[in-house]
């Protein structure tokens, strides 16, 4: 792996400020590859923060991308707040039974305490291991996961859009309660020393309508991160599928920057809100960095460059959401070395000779 000038925090802040730069910074965004990195079984990290620390360190120190984000699924605070979640010995969790069958059991909720309850002790563990080490080179992330989707977890994504349609108000109680939850989790990790990082895939216009988008999940997600900005943060969201619908309320929302999905396009974000806020993405993580060859990660990277780098507010290359669990090194390892080899600063002339050098 080819040494770089500055560290990533060196580099993002140098970024921002309109300074001199290396390489544009770049986050494929490892989850549960993590595991792979130093030899372990996925269900062996949400509830050990010792040995979830040591993976995400080990998978920054084995690629050298510019943010580490402490992640194992999206369902722990959810699962401090009672649902059920299942942990397949090496495959990523999934959701069983949600706290509630019944939303006239809702009483029965209560926000949850992130040094108490759950596996969020533990990630809170990984996350100040991880500052330890680490913090004073790479900005080390905590995820968040946004309360529209948490609620889904609570009730059930079915019960939940049905309440959507017939209890409006009961939505809101399970949305309030879970930004309690959010709150509550993000002031720890903050006091841990990270910043977090937020991710909302029920939100998604795939999922549900711009309407109804703006009445349940974004005056709970603008609530959050105006928590998250008073505590001296910024805020990257991140809202899987197809989201050109609801691009201007996310921003509206107060995120610093927008994590596209690779079902959405740079090109039409940059268009849209590129003056209001960073741009993130969107390399596919599946099609092309579990099943591509390097060259066709390269190709994927000069793409996502050539769409977003004059972003009026900054672009970072990344995979359009978390990687799967068996993407192959090399493919993180030529996203890196493509990144380093177009450098920076960049113009049209250097991407289509190396578009015409990594097509051959």
């Amino acid at each position: 792996m080819a040494k770089d000038q500055m560290t990533p925090i060196e580099r993002l802040s140098a970024y921002s400020q309109g300074k001199s730069i290396d390489r544009l910074p770049c986050v494929p965004i490892v989850g549960n590859t993590a595991a792979r990195v130093i030899g372990v079984k996925v269900s062996e990290l949400p509830s050990n923060g010792k040995l979830l620390a040591q993976a995400q360190i080990g998978a920054y120190r084995r690629f050298g991308y510019d943010i580490i984000r402490i992640f194992t699924d999206l369902y722990g605070q959810a699962e401090a707040m009672g649902a059920v979640i299942r942990y397949p010995k090496d495959e990523t969790a999934y959701l069983d039974q949600p706290a509630l069958t019944d939303i006239s059991q809702i009483d029965r909720l209560s926000p949850a305490n992130p040094y108490q309850d759950g596996n969020l002790p533990q990630q809170l563990e990984a996350m100040r291991i991880a500052v330890d080490e680490v913090g004073k080179e790479v900005v080390v992330t905590g995820a968040l996961t946004g309360p529209f989707t948490n609620a889904s977890f609570l009730i059930g994504a079915e019960n939940l859009t049905r309440l959507v349609a017939k209890n409006p108000e009961a939505v809101h109680r399970l949305c309030r309660l879970s930004l309690e939850t959010s709150l509550n989790y993000a002031k720890a990790i903050i006091d841990a020393g990270c910043t977090p990082s937020l991710t909302d895939p029920m939100s998604s216009a795939t999922i549900i309508s711009p309407k109804k988008f703006e009445e349940f999940s974004l005056p709970y997600l603008q609530q959050l991160i105006e928590y998250i900005h008073s505590r001296g943060k910024s805020v990257t969201l991140h809202i899987c599928g197809k989201t050109a619908k609801i691009w201007e309320l996310m921003a509206n929302a107060g995120a610093d920057c927008i994590s596209i999905d690779n079902a959405a396009s740079l090109t039409e974000a940059k268009g849209k809100i590129g003056n209001r806020l960073r741009l993130m993405g969107n390399v596919k993580p599946s099609e092309v960095m579990l099943q591509g060859s390097q060259a066709d990660v390269r190709l994927a990277v000069l793409g996502g460059v050539r769409e977003a780098y004059d972003n009026p507010k900054g672009y970072i290359i990344a995979s359009g959401c978390s990687l799967p669990t068996e993407t192959p090194f090399a493919n993180i390892d030529a996203m890196l070395d493509a990144v380093r080899e177009i450098g920076y600063p960049i113009t049209e002339e250097k991407l289509n000779d190396l578009e015409q050098r990594w097509s051959i």
